[in-house]
């Protein structure tokens, strides 16, 4: 019998949701965020005790495991905010902050923040691996996404061609997105003032092994790669060419990361429809998780949900009210 994944006890009972995050934060136990500590660390159980509340009686100060991570200093009980993390991590293309408002009911600025705190919590942690490796194909390509705002465009020095409400002003540029994905692995996307030689070939000298194989179409953004890497291979998509196949080499395309940026895109045309300049990264990093953790490798909806509330410890999300007005997205 057809039954709901949200009907778990984690996403209706606040006790339930407590158990279910300390689990996954404190796998060994209760952890004082104040002193460190893990010893001689007990539970308060009073009748007008709120859930989860510990004590360290080293240190005697009373906390919970929201404290040091995305969930601290938050009005809304913990298992609606599991809802939220469960429907992010299962929507291929995300899910929109008004439709997380008429879900709980909340104020558009609560559930702006509930977003964008929960793709903090998707942020890769410091140390992770570079992507590729002995025998393995990276493929690396941009896109641009939005364009640049008013205030920020560079003004054009008016000439005798300069005619209508547009001159003296250069056209808006659009924002670069630079996406490096291991072929059959995981990816890793950033957001770059422009893309040019020397920006991206720092940042895959940064993110990519050596002993990889470099995929990638003709740009010219690209003619440093070959110094760096153990092979640069290209597509000419200008004549039509998407994929080849080198004989007793592996095939030659940049599908893979196209097939990345179509599932943004879509994304963030059709779901999240505006974006502001600011948070771009947080975007791309959610999209980038949920790749990371997809079927293909192993990774179901509930595993990946435990593995994003496995990311929240440490990571505080603090915004200024005003700036939440002014960027907050459909």
């Amino acid at each position: 019998m057809a039954h709901s994944v949200l009907d778990a006890p984690h996403f209706v009972n606040e006790e339930a949701a407590f158990a279910f995050v300390e689990a996954r934060l404190w796998p060994n136990g209760p952890v004082c965020p104040f002193c460190k500590g893990t010893a001689r660390i007990g539970r308060l159980q009073g009748k007008t005790t709120r859930p989860g509340l510990y004590k360290c009686y080293p240190c005697k100060k009373p906390f919970t495991v929201r404290m040091g991570t995305i969930f601290e200093s938050s009005h809304l009980p913990l298992h609606l905010w599991l809802q939220i993390v469960h429907l992010m991590c299962a929507s291929k293309k995300g899910i929109a902050t008004r439709q997380i408002q008429r879900m709980l009911q909340c104020s558009m600025k609560t559930a702006w923040f509930l977003g964008h705190r929960i793709r903090e919590a998707m942020t890769d942690a410091p140390g992770t691996p570079n992507l590729g490796g002995m025998g393995m194909t990276v493929e690396a390509d941009e896109t641009y996404f939005g364009t640049i705002p008013k205030e920020e465009i560079m003004p054009r020095a008016p000439g005798k061609f300069a005619s209508g409400r547009k001159a003296g002003i250069r056209r808006p540029a659009h924002r670069a997105v630079l996406a490096l994905v291991e072929r059959g692995g995981k990816a890793r996307t950033f957001h770059v003032a422009q893309a040019d030689q020397n920006t991206v070939s720092k940042i895959m000298r940064e993110n990519v092994a050596k002993q990889t194989s470099i995929n990638t179409d003709e740009s010219k953004i690209y003619n440093i790669v070959p110094w760096r890497f153990a092979e640069h291979a290209t597509v000419k998509h200008s004549a039509n060419e998407y994929v080849r196949y080198p004989e007793g080499k592996p095939i030659v395309t940049t599908n893979t990361v196209e097939g990345y940026f179509s599932v943004f895109k879509r994304g963030m045309i059709g779901v999240y429809q505006h974006c502001g300049e600011q948070h771009l990264h947080r975007y791309l990093a959610e999209f980038d998780f949920r790749y990371n953790n997809r079927i293909k490798l192993g990774v179901d909806d509930t595993t990946r949900a435990k593995n994003a509330i496995k990311g929240a410890r440490g990571k505080r999300l603090t915004y200024q009210t005003t700036r939440s007005r002014k960027t907050a997205h459909a």
